[in-house]
């Protein structure tokens, strides 16, 4: 069944199917589930406790927002919703994870899936790092317990 909708320009219905409306929108819930494991953790900086600030901008066009920290050159470049300079460093370099300033979380481009960063421990250092650096105080970690997950172990736990 197809719906319609309204451009800004003109008062004339455009009309958009279901799967359009499904990749604009999302799934019903809006909740997207963070990986728990990933296959590119060895990209990793081995140092990801000093890293630039989160108001620092785009080293490429200097844009203030929407940036993201290369995890595995430190770079920090914008997003794709500004000039998409992270998603060109990934192209150009294949350092495929990355973490928002915006909202601290961790995307892996080869993944094309964001990544939970309180349960992979190697990720644990720079998002309590960013964490600090962004609010002045450590991020209140979700317990041991609900990060069981079913009988195994968070990744990189021993």
């Amino acid at each position: 069944m197809a719906n319609e909708t309204t451009s800004s320009s003109s008062s004339a219905p455009i009309p958009v199917d279901d799967e359009e409306l499904q990749l604009i929108y999302g799934s019903e819930s809006g909740w997207v589930e963070a990986r728990t494991h990933c296959d590119h953790l060895g990209s990793l900086s081995s140092d990801l406790t000093h890293i630039p600030t989160p108001d620092t901008p785009c080293e490429r066009c200097q844009h203030p927002n929407e940036n993201w920290l290369c995890l595995s050159c430190k770079n920090v470049l914008c997003s794709r919703f500004v000039n998409k300079h992270m998603l060109e460093h990934y192209r150009q370099s294949n350092h495929c994870i990355a973490l928002s300033y915006s909202d601290l979380s961790v995307w892996c481009f080869c993944c094309d899936a964001y990544l939970d960063a309180q349960v992979i421990l190697p990720l644990r250092p720079v998002y309590e790092t960013a964490y600090i650096l962004k609010f002045g105080e450590a991020p209140p970690f979700r317990t041991i317990e609900f990060l069981h997950l079913g009988g195994g172990q968070a990744e990189g736990s021993t």
